[in-house]
C-alpha cells in the first residue's frame, strides 16, 4: 500500500510557508500543498496548530493519526534529517552552526523587510528602510565567492533569505534600486536565488499581484 505523501499547511503570501516548501522541492520530497484563509481559519487546523499559525507539515503515520509539526525551521530541520537528496547543512559541526546563526539573522532580516513593505507613513519607511538596508550591507561584508551563501552549493541559509529577497522583485524598480545600490553582492545573490527552480516553484503563479493587494488593501505606502 503507497503511503500518503507529507502534507504541507499554507498560506500563499506566507514567506515562512516557502522556505520548507523550498526545502521539500530541493530534495525532490512528494508532498501535498493545502492552502487556508488565515482570516478565517478553519476549526480543522486551530484543532492542530498551537500557534495558529501556518506553516503545518502533516506526517502520515503507519496507525493512528497524522504527526503534526509547527514551527518552519523545526520544519525544515525534520525535512533534512529524515528525507534523501541534497543536504542543506554542512557536515562540520562549527560550519552548520554558523549557517543556523545567519539563518537567525535571516528571520530578523525579514521582520526588518515586512515591516519597511507595510509601513503606511513617511516616518516609518524611512526608519524601517535604513534598518533592512543595514542588514543588506552586513550580509555584503561576510558573502564571498557565490552564487549561494557559503559559496557554489545552495544552503538552508539560502532557502530561508529566498522569500525575502522576493518580495523586491515584485515592487517597482526604484524600490530596490534604493535598497540593493552598492550592495553587489547581495544583489548577486538575489540574482541567483531568483532563477533557483525550488524558489520560484515555492510559490503560486499568482503571487505577484497577490502579495500587490496585500500592499493594497493594508494601506501600505508601496500599494498605492
Amino acid at each position: 500500500m503507497t503511503q500518503s505523501p507529507l502534507a504541507l499547511v499554507s498560506h500563499p503570501l506566507c514567506p515562512f510557508v516557502q522556505r520548507a516548501a523550498i526545502v521539500l522541492l530541493e530534495k525532490s520530497v512528494s508532498f501535498d500543498r493545502i492552502d487556508i484563509d488565515l482570516t478565517a481559519k478553519p476549526e480543522w487546523f486551530l484543532a492542530i496548530s498551537p500557534t495558529g499559525k501556518v506553516p503545518l507539515l502533516k506526517i502520515p503515520q503507519e496507525s493512528g493519526p497524522d504527526a503534526v509539526l509547527f514551527e518552519s525551521m523545526v520544519i525544515c530541520e525534520y525535512l533534512e534529517e529524515t528525507q534523501e537528496g541534497v543536504k542543506l547543512y554542512s557536515a562540520d559541526p562549527l560550519e552548520r552552526a554558523r549557517q543556523r546563526a545567519w539563518i537567525e539573522f535571516g528571520t530578523a532580516t525579514l521582520t526588518d523587510a515586512w515591516l519597511f513593505l507595510n509601513a503606511k507613513d513617511a516616518a516609518t519607511a524611512a526608519i524601517k528602510h535604513a534598518a533592512f538596508r543595514e542588514k543588506l550591507e552586513r550580509l555584503e561584508g561576510v558573502l564571498e565567492h557565490g552564487p549561494y551563501f557559503g559559496g557554489a552549493a545552495f544552503s538552508m541559509v539560502d532557502a530561508v533569505f529566498s522569500p525575502v529577497f522576493r518580495y523586491f522583485d515584485i515592487l517597482k524598480p526604484d524600490v530596490s534600486t534604493s535598497l540593493f545600490d552598492g550592495v553587489n553582492r547581495v544583489s548577486a545573490w538575489k540574482s541567483a536565488l531568483m532563477k533557483r527552480a525550488s524558489v520560484m516553484s515555492s510559490v503560486g503563479d499568482d503571487y505577484p499581484e497577490r502579495f500587490r493587494k496585500h500592499l493594497r488593501d493594508h494601506g501600505a505606502l508601496l500599494g498605492a
